[in-house]
């Protein structure tokens, strides 16, 4: 299934229709990211409503209609991707930083809301590029300098397997290679 998260409704109507084929997760990660790097100047209107969209309001959405569900089924985790840009913003990224500041800050506040409630709510901050064919052309930097998807998907898998005695609830992860 293939949702416009930038899009309210069918981002909504997708979360019912998965909980009604599925039931409810045990597990939700968020992971959509609008990139948009451009001078404050170049940067237009729809381009940043179009960041927030696609990064805060689906995560909104998507928590709103599947994190009461979870809690009724006794607990889950719901996972959000963050960037370097969740922590700073930087040059010609005002559109993304300021949606993953935005995104960082809902985080927060759905933990504070849902772990006593039994659902595991954590913050990845990805600080580096995931190695995709897609990151391969755009940053043409070797393998070794970026980050794996299969080792990402696995710190996911373990974070939201973590007893409860233990919660991370905002997790740093990048390449040995990554300054920071």
């Amino acid at each position: 299934m293939s949702v416009d998260l930038q899009n309210i409704d069918e981002t909504e109507d997708a979360v019912q229709h998965l909980l009604a084929t599925y039931g409810v997760p045990k597990v939700i990660v968020h992971n959509p990211a609008k990139l948009i790097i451009d001078p404050l100047a170049e940067t237009t209107i729809d381009g940043f409503e179009a960041a927030w969209q696609s990064m805060v309001l689906s995560a909104f959405v998507i928590a709103k209609s599947a994190l009461p569900a979870m809690v009724d089924a006794g607990g889950g985790s719901f996972l959000v991707s963050g960037a370097t840009a969740s922590l700073r913003g930087g040059g010609r990224f005002a559109a993304f930083a300021s949606a993953k500041f935005a995104l960082r800050g809902l985080t927060q506040s759905l933990a504070r809301e849902f772990q006593p409630k039994g659902i595991h709510v954590a913050h990845m901050i990805l600080d580096g590029i995931l190695d995709t064919n897609a990151s391969r052309k755009l940053h043409n930097l070797p393998t070794e300098k970026m980050m794996q998807t299969d080792a990402v998907a696995q710190t996911y898998w373990d974070i939201a397997h973590q007893p409860k005695s233990v919660w991370t609830h905002e997790l740093d992860l990048r390449p040995s290679t990554e300054g920071f």
